[in-house]
């Protein structure tokens, strides 16, 4: 992925990774769309950054997502990138009384469902230019969950294999497809306590470095991982699943 020279839209990027990519973004010259729910937000970041462009959007309203589809192909025909960011998490306790399945059908619909209706929305767009890119953010968790977020890490499971087989069938055209996989990062995606957590590595920290693998072009089959990963990603393969998974999840 070129890291200039891009009209890139992010969904999910008025706050947390997204607007941190946004912003990364941005001081590159790179011109940058981004999409939320909180028109807030985004009235909040295109004050602050002139020529970010804000406009919101519901994933889970198709009419919504087919408004803001029109409306880039009118004002932006020259779209070359998508990094489909949005995404939400939220602890389950399946064995207790009270679990009815609610947060794990939300976190579907817009971790899943979401990623694959704005792939739906703008790929046709982005198959007509040169140095097309799709970037979607999965997790590190898609390959040792932490059990406490099912419906989470499973979605972002089935993200990384959708995305496998999205790039295998892309292979022939110049769209790019590319995973970012974040650890435990500060944002406020669990709410503010991981935003304060000092175990969380720092937002910034964690953007400029995926800025460097992007640079360098250090994304080997497509994944964005940053090398402490290595060992989740690969624990199935190495033998060191079950000690992992026992690790971040005792008891």
């Amino acid at each position: 992925m070129k890291t200039t020279g891009n009209t890139l839209l992010i969904t999910g990027g008025s706050s947390g990774i997204g607007r941190a990519l946004a912003e990364a973004f941005h001081d590159r010259g790179n011109r940058v769309i981004v999409t939320g729910r909180r028109q807030d937000l985004l009235d909040e970041i295109a004050a602050r950054r002139p020529g970010i462009v804000g406009l919101p959007l519901e994933l889970g309203d198709p009419a919504s997502v087919a408004r803001v589809a029109a409306e880039v192909r009118e004002r932006f025909p020259e779209l070359n990138a998508l990094i489909a960011n949005a995404g939400i998490s939220r602890p389950e306790d399946l064995a207790g009384d009270r679990w009815d399945g609610l947060d794990a059908e939300a976190i579907v619909a817009t971790n899943v469902i979401g990623v694959v209706r704005a792939t739906a929305a703008f790929l046709p767009l982005l198959k007509g230019k040169p140095d097309a890119t799709i970037l979607a953010t999965g997790s590190a968790l898609a390959f040792v969950p932490l059990a406490s977020f099912p419906a989470y890490c499973a979605s972002k499971a089935f993200l990384h294999s959708w995305l496998v087989s999205l790039r295998h069938q892309l292979r022939k055209l110049p769209v790019e497809v590319l995973e970012l996989s974040p650890p435990y990062v500060r944002t406020a995606l669990t709410g503010a306590q991981q935003a304060a957590d000092a175990r969380a590595m720092p937002l910034d920290e964690y953007v400029a470095q995926v800025m460097q693998k992007l640079e360098r072009g250090d994304h080997p089959r497509g994944e964005l991982l940053l090398d402490r990963d290595q060992a989740r990603r690969w624990a199935e393969r190495d033998g060191t699943y079950d000690a992992l998974f026992a690790a971040m999840n005792p008891g």
